[in-house]
């Protein structure tokens, strides 16, 4: 079972989803921005709304900087133009780029997720900040790792349930965090152990008795939120893959905190079924697709 791999390769596949929805989440404020339900009523919300039509057409050719500066133009002209605000954290989360260590990228960063709170100051249910905010303090959060990012992320992806409580993605991504961090820890008591025993301790092979227990108590009420809440996006979308190949993650760290030799089997056997389902989910997706000839 190449449970490492799949791990490593559904982890490093994260990155780019979240890069596809700054740029969806982009496209989609734009579609509402088209048509304008009120007519501009002062000179200054005319200009306003001119800079953010120009700060569009400069993000779609590549001009970012260009852009930015139209869209804080437009935000100080109309502090009530939620567009030209989204579009503006829009455009410097785009630009974010997870990992890179400059002081340029890090503020990028910092000025959209300032950015998303403003928004959501003057409309706290509005999805759009608050599915941006959640997601780049998840890639910040990254590298280097910081678990209080991580879990300040989650509260946006909880925020979201509460507003939309039918959309799958948030309760996917609540499950994406509760993994990362329950398997950072798990990866942290191993390198521990390792540290004072030459044979060593990899995965899969069991945690002891003293150190299942400690990760079962800091972390069992993680796991558990975890697979609840990916279950819940599976029924919400049962070809939910990947939402099918982080549960099988999760119930591998649920396997780790078992003292039950046949409960470990169990959440193992049960992994090994959801990696299954996934094969047979992307087999039916792509014999689904009409050939190319």
């Amino acid at each position: 079972m190449p449970t490492v791999r799949l791990r490593v390769r559904v982890f490093s596949l994260l990155w780019s989803l979240l890069r596809i929805t700054c740029f969806t989440a982009l496209l989609c404020i734009g579609r509402g921005f088209a048509v304008q339900t009120q007519p501009p009523q002062t000179p200054e919300q005319t200009e306003a709304r001119d800079a953010l039509n120009q700060g569009v057409q400069a993000f779609k050719n590549g001009q970012y900087d260009e852009a930015a500066r139209l869209f804080e133009h437009a935000k100080q002209l109309d502090p009530r133009l939620v567009n030209a605000r989204l579009y503006l954290a829009t455009t410097y989360a785009s630009q974010y780029i997870p990992g890179a260590p400059s002081e340029e990228n890090k503020q990028r960063g910092e000025r959209a997720i300032a950015e998303y709170k403003d928004i959501l100051q003057m409309d706290p249910q509005n999805l759009s900040a608050i599915d941006g905010a959640g997601s780049l303090l998840f890639q910040m959060a990254g590298t280097p790792f910081n678990s209080n990012g991580f879990l300040e992320s989650k509260t946006y992806h909880l925020k979201h349930i509460a507003i939309k409580p039918d959309d799958p993605e948030p309760y996917y991504w609540v499950g994406v965090i509760d993994w990362t961090l329950s398997f950072r820890a798990n990866g942290e008591l191993r390198q521990a152990y390792n540290g004072t025993h030459p044979h060593g301790l990899a995965p899969p092979a069991p945690l002891p008795p003293d150190l299942r227990d400690q990760y079962a108590r800091e972390y069992g009420p993680t796991i558990d939120e975890g697979i609840d809440e990916l279950k819940r996006a599976v029924v919400l979308r049962p070809d939910y893959d990947d939402a099918l190949a982080y549960l099988n993650l999760l119930y591998r760290s649920k396997a780790d905190t078992a003292a039950d030799p046949s409960e470990r089997r169990e959440f193992l056997k049960t992994a090994d079924q959801l990696v299954d389902r996934v094969k047979e989910i992307k087999q039916q997706r792509a014999q689904a697709q009409p050939q190319q000839h």
